[in-house]
């Protein structure tokens, strides 16, 4: 039975990404990329300007926290385990094509997080909430749609993603001696354990603890490991040029790509780009909702950047520690032990160390990331703020299924996390394409004020807005 499901989950993967989610994650990123004029590099610039612009109300939610959030649930044991996955799989070329879906799925990004902040719904204390279930009842007047893509994320944070972070997590243990025989180790058990326990004491403290224990690991993560990718690249950097050559060569490589698809270069880039930045998923919107902005397409630029922290830079800093270091991709070495080798040429002992470090601080910021997600969504099909009781019991029950993820095996897990994913691209972006016009709009309105010298406040009625808003009448 378990292969069975194992099985059909597997087939299932493959058939969304080598036919219709390729076709459409392309197709929508090149359509915003072309719609906004190449905002995801025009206004690069301001949205870094964005960042460190503060809240007007001490108790709303910053743009940089919630960046900090949406990047907490991008960035995760996936820009380790799922690049290095990726390139085990799929080659070298499959960094090329990770690079091609984070800029083409930045346009995307921003027309999703521009909606959510348009949309957005006032809260009992004044504060914001909202994402592409509250945008689809809004503009599309479908609450049933609305539904299926709340229960979509759900299932694809708080199961699919949530198991999938636990098991990439213990995987990273299994180099080290006290692991043992892995047909019996009783390591995955007790790391399943803690990792539940510990997000457990975490966000049964609400959204407030989430938001703030995000906003202080995810920068610190973020950095030294980039640093760190830094120095291996300069400690091998004689091997550069030749990673550079074999990453673009290998991306063309049609040969290849459409002589076995399912484990090209190109289905792996977009399937670990996809994973790791979310742009058009559908998820950074629901963190995007809750700033206090003045403009609704200050959100969105500051969410388009997120997209290219996760993957320019640390799906990047993965690679390069990787294909530095003179170790041959291949399938049977993949995941974080592929990585784990990879540093440990230029560090011994100490490069496991440091990914093993690496991957508890990814994997509990992207637990908590996940949640903050999830409760939104569970309000939503609700139709109102669920109790605390209510909401300790589900997150009880997501701790479960995180201890769970740390005993299954590895096709499941990041099969089943794709699927679930899938679905959820599979709903969002055709909306987003239906509801684009606002969103450009709100952009057109931004620019015109910011060469005017102002500030930029957004009212409906200056784009023709027919639907009321909570904020911006």
């Amino acid at each position: 039975m378990y292969e069975w499901i194992s099985k059909a989950v597997e087939d299932t993967s493959n058939f969304m990404y080598s036919y219709l989610l390729i076709i459409l994650l392309l197709a929508v990123g090149l359509y915003f990329t072309f719609r906004t004029r190449f905002v995801q590099l025009r206004m690069l610039r301001e949205s870094i300007r964005l960042v460190t612009e503060k809240s007007s109300d001490k108790n709303s939610v910053s743009a940089f926290q919630a960046l900090m959030v949406s990047t907490a649930s991008r960035v995760g044991t996936g820009n380790i385990v799922g690049v290095a996955n990726a390139i085990a799989i799929g080659g070298y070329g499959a960094v090329f094509w990770m690079w091609i879906i984070a800029l083409i799925g930045g346009a995307s990004a921003f027309i999703e997080s521009t909606l959510a902040q348009i949309y957005k719904k006032r809260d009992e204390k004044g504060g914001s909430y909202g994402g592409p279930a509250y945008y689809i009842e809004a503009a599309l007047k479908s609450r049933w749609l609305g539904v299926v893509f709340a229960v979509a994320l759900i299932a694809t944070y708080a199961i699919g993603f949530n198991m999938l972070c636990s098991y990439n997590l213990v995987t990273s243990l299994s180099q080290y001696s006290f692991y043992g025989d892995p047909e019996t180790s009783l390591v995955p058990l007790i790391c399943g354990a803690v990792l539940a326990v510990l997000t457990a004491v975490c966000v049964l403290g609400g959204g407030k603890r989430i938001v703030k224990v995000t906003s202080l690991l995810v920068p610190i993560m973020g950095v030294t490991y980039i640093l760190m990718a830094l120095v291996v690249m300069v400690l091998n950097i004689g091997t550069l040029p030749a990673v550079f050559k074999a990453i673009f060569v290998s991306a063309f490589d049609f040969k290849a790509i459409f002589g076995g698809f399912a484990g090209s270069a190109l289905m792996h880039g977009i399937k670990r780009g996809l994973y790791s930045n979310e742009a058009g998923v559908g998820s950074a919107p629901n963190a995007a909702a809750a700033a206090d902005v003045s403009h609704p397409v200050k959100q969105g630029l500051v969410q388009m950047l997120s997209v290219f922290i996760d993957t320019l830079l640390v799906c990047t800093a993965t690679a390069m520690m990787c294909l530095s270091s003179g170790i041959v991709p291949s399938e049977s070495l993949s995941g974080a032990p592929f990585v784990q080798t990879a540093l440990a040429t230029n560090f011994g002992q100490f490069g496991y160390y440091f990914i093993t470090f690496a991957l508890l601080l990814f994997a509990f910021t992207t637990l908590l990331g996940n949640l903050f997600y999830c409760e939104g969504c569970l309000n939503y099909i609700a139709k109102r703020t669920l109790s605390k009781k209510v909401m300790m019991v589900f997150n009880l029950c997501a701790c479960g299924v995180i201890f769970l993820g740390a005993l299954l095996d590895f096709g499941l897990v990041w099969n089943l996390a794709d699927v679930l994913m899938g679905i959820m691209a599979l709903i969002n972006l055709p909306v987003i394409v239906l509801l684009g016009k606002p969103a450009l709009a709100a952009l057109k309105d931004y620019v015109a004020q910011r060469k005017a010298g102002q500030n930029p406040v957004f009212k409906a009625a200056s784009i023709g807005l027919r639907q009321k808003t909570d904020f911006w009448n």
